[in-house]
């Protein structure tokens, strides 16, 4: 299995992204030489309004089929003692990594001829399907739907273009039982500028109160918010991640994420993955690894 694992991967790959699987209509099937904007990426003006009940991609979708951790977390624990993992579990350097993002407008102009109210679905599944010794399991999938209200705008701040603000609110967990359940809920508030090739996203956020914590110190770990800088040039695309606790000394914790998107063949890209920090996943959110991987890239960030 692990010698006809990578083959299929990138055959299936090449075949949703190859000219021969351009017959839908669905925007996720389109064929693109290059990269949209932000504002093509939410319909924020009237030529990219494409109505309601479309579905459209969201964050970057990708197959990582060889992914490496300096550190795996192979004995979760939590503040809370309900949620810390009694034993250690034998976990390999190398898994594999998928995440599947999309999102559809439900409502378009809800005040005249601005806001719109979109639900996202996101999830990310780490498998690892090299760990012979360990009947090859998925280690943790997170899940997280969101309810998100855009606004498109257009002023300058600080020689960006201000393109859109908006407000979420987003549930994400694992899906797992005690003890190694995790979840948590936000409003997140989000702004999005751009400047020719450069785009940026913020996003600070806040947890909602949770009567019975799984992950405590969440926010001291993964962070309170977090920004993405994004710059294409051709058909490159190299974006930054971060997201950080907001805190400082022995306190100063969070996460960044490197990605550089590169074209292969066809119209398929790979994608370069490096990401060092705390919170790669949700059982992961107070334990800090470094981690490579190369991915197929099948949806990227514009």
């Amino acid at each position: 299995m692990k010698h006809q694992l990578l083959p299929f991967l990138i055959g299936f790959a090449t075949y949703l992204t190859c000219p021969v699987a351009w017959s839908q209509t669905s925007p996720l099937f389109e064929k693109k030489t290059g990269f949209s904007s932000l504002t093509e990426r939410w319909e924020l003006d009237s030529t990219s309004r494409r109505g309601t009940f479309l579905l459209t991609p969201y964050k970057p979708m990708y197959v990582t089929a060889g992914r490496w951790s300096n550190d795996p977390n192979g004995q979760p624990v939590s503040e809370n003692p309900d949620y810390s993992y009694p034993i250690d579990i034998p976990l390999g350097r190398y898994e594999a990594r998928f995440q599947l993002s999309l999102k559809v407008k439900v409502l378009q102009g809800i005040f005249g001829k601005n806001g719109d109210l979109w639900v996202g679905y996101t999830q990310k599944s780490h498998w690892q399907v090299y760990n012979t010794t360990f009947s090859r399991p998925f280690r943790e999938t997170n899940y997280e739907p969101e309810l998100m209200l855009n606004f498109a705008t257009n002023f300058s701040v600080l020689g960006l273009r201000t393109r859109m603000l908006g407000v979420a609110l987003t549930h994400q967990s694992n899906g797992r039982a005690i003890p190694l359940s995790r979840s948590w809920n936000r409003v997140i508030f989000q702004a999005g500028f751009d400047r020719g090739n450069w785009t940026v996203l913020l996003r600070p956020w806040l947890r909602l109160p949770d009567s019975e914590d799984e992950n405590p110190a969440i926010v001291d770990n993964i962070g309170r918010g977090d920004a993405t800088v994004i710059y294409h040039t051709g058909r490159h695309l190299f974006s930054v991640l971060g997201s950080h606790s907001l805190r400082g000394g022995a306190n100063s914790r969070g996460q960044v994420q490197f990605d550089w998107t590169f074209p292969v063949t066809c119209n398929l890209r790979g994608d370069l993955q490096i990401l060092h920090g705390y919170g790669e996943t949700l059982i992961d959110y107070n334990h800090s690894q470094t981690t490579i991987g190369v991915a197929v890239s099948l949806v990227n960030w514009l």
